[in-house]
C-alpha cells in the first residue's frame, strides 16, 4: 500500500485513544473484581484486556490510512501484546507495569547500539519529517538515547515503590509529558541543524 497522508490531529487522536480509554476505564472500575470462568480479577487486569485489542485497532486503523506503520508503533505493538498477555495468563498486574520499561530499553538500546557504530539509526525514521545535518542528528540520537534510558529507570522506580494508582498516572500523564517537554527543550538543536529547502538546492 503507497503511503498517504493523513490530519495529524487524526493521526494524533488514533495514537493517543488507547491511553485515554485505558486510563478511563481503569478510573471506573479500579476498585471492583471480575469473576471471569471461575477466576477473580481484578479491574487492572480487565482494563488492560481491553487495551491490548484496542492498541491494536487503532494501529491498523493508522496502516489503513497511511499504508505504513512505525516500526516504533509495531515493536510497541508487540511488547504491549506479550505482557500484556503475561499480565491476564498469569492474573498478575506487574507484567503490564514492566512493558514500559522494555519498550524503553529496547528503544534506547537500539539507538545507543546505533551510536556505539557512528550511525544515527534515528535519522532513518525521522529523516523525512525532520531534515537535520548530520552532526544534528547524532547529538539528537545520543540525548533521546540517554532519555529512554531514564525514562526506563523512572518507570522502574515507580511502579515498585508506589501504589498502581500511581503508576497509571505516570503512565498516562507523566510518560505523556517528558516526551512532550523533551522536544521541547530541543528546539535549539532543531532549529541549529535543521536542513532548509535552500540547504538542498545548494547541496
Amino acid at each position: 500500500m503507497a503511503e498517504q497522508k493523513i490530519n495529524p490531529i487524526t493521526k494524533l487522536v488514533l495514537e493517543l485513544a488507547p491511553i485515554v480509554v485505558f486510563f478511563a476505564l481503569y478510573i471506573r472500575l479500579r476498585d471492583r473484581t471480575f469473576d471471569i470462568g471461575g477466576t477473580e480479577y481484578s479491574g487492572f487486569i480487565l482494563v488492560t484486556a481491553i487495551f491490548i485489542p484496542l492498541i491494536a485497532i487503532t494501529t491498523f486503523i493508522l496502516y489503513r490510512l497511511t499504508g505504513k506503520v512505525a516500526k516504533m508503533q509495531i515493536m510497541t505493538l508487540i511488547l504491549v501484546v506479550i505482557f500484556g498477555g503475561l499480565t491476564i495468563y498469569f492474573n498478575d498486574e506487574r507484567f503490564f507495569k514492566m512493558k514500559p520499561t522494555m519498550i524503553y530499553l529496547l528503544f534506547g538500546g537500539t539507538l545507543g547500539f546505533g551510536l556505539l557504530r557512528g550511525e544515527s539509526y534515528l535519522k532513518y525514521v525521522m529523516e523525512e519529517v525532520m531534515p537535520l545535518e548530520v552532526e544534528g542528528w547524532m547529538k539528537l540520537t545520543q540525548r533521546i538515547t540517554a532519555f529512554f534510558f531514564g525514562l526506563a529507570i523512572a518507570n522502574e522506580v515507580i511502579w515498585r515503590t508506589m501504589s498502581t494508582d500511581a503508576w497509571v498516572n505516570f503512565k498516562t500523564f507523566g510518560l505523556t509529558g517528558a516526551v512532550f517537554v523533551f522536544f521541547m527543550t530541543q528546539s535549539g538543536l532543531l532549529t541549529k541543524y535543521a536542513i532548509t529547502k535552500d540547504d538542498e538546492e545548494k547541496g
